[in-house]
């Protein structure tokens, strides 16, 4: 549980607060890869960012903090994070994915957030600034069969759902899962009922750069 009541001050304090080697009121953005050893066999705590990184480490802290867990994790990619929630099972176990969850419950809809200029989902191609999400041909691995019904976003629409999520919920994500977010609001306008699911795809933190939270 967060040690503050607000949501505002938990963003600002929480988790790992400062830095010690420096005294920098916020953590510093480590971006080195490697570490010096004291010695062969022994670290300080770091020995790999692959593996630990300080600044990850930090984000991990307050993610858990944010949520009331009692831990958080962050990884570098997609894959890292599926092969982590993989691991966590033994053989024999079974996985539900959209295809059996479809094949057993007719009630489940597949939505596909799409934007405004990707072909994907049909329309006419045209340049938008949505990251991660989209496409003018769909990929050997995608199974539109799974997919219900299709929702056009707009770049607006994605860009003030992101700011939303961080705004209202603590959540640092990118275009992508604002998009996300906006395609479940268009769909609840429409009369939808029943517990509506959001995959949220993407993290914020590559975006500071490009004035996704202005």
């Amino acid at each position: 549980m967060s040690n503050y009541k607000k949501i505002e001050s938990a963003l600002i304090h929480g988790g790992i607060y400062g830095d010690k080697h420096t005294g920098a009121v916020n953590v510093p953005i480590y971006q080195t890869s490697t570490y010096e050893q004291p010695e062969l066999g022994r670290n300080t705590g770091w020995e790999y960012s692959r593996t630990g990184n300080p600044t990850r480490a930090a984000l991990e802290a307050l993610i858990a903090e944010l949520e009331g867990g009692n831990a958080g994790f962050a990884f570098g990619s997609g894959m890292a994070a599926i092969t982590a929630v993989l691991s966590l099972f033994r053989a024999g176990d079974r996985i539900l994915i959209s295809a059996n969850v479809y094949e057993r419950n007719p009630q489940i809809k597949g939505i596909l957030a799409d934007p405004v200029g990707s072909t994907m989902g049909g329309g006419e191609h045209a340049d938008y600034d949505i990251e991660g999400i989209g496409n003018d041909f769909i990929a050997e691995t995608m199974d539109m069969s799974l997919v219900d019904k299709v929702i056009k976003i707009t770049d607006k629409d994605a860009f003030e759902n992101a700011k939303e999520l961080a705004a209202k919920e603590g959540i640092i994500a990118g275009s992508s899962s604002g998009g996300a977010l906006a395609a479940a609001k268009k769909l609840i306008r429409t009369g939808a009922e029943g517990n509506i699911v959001i995959v949220l795809p993407d993290r914020g933190d590559r975006y500071f750069t490009k004035g996704l939270y202005e």
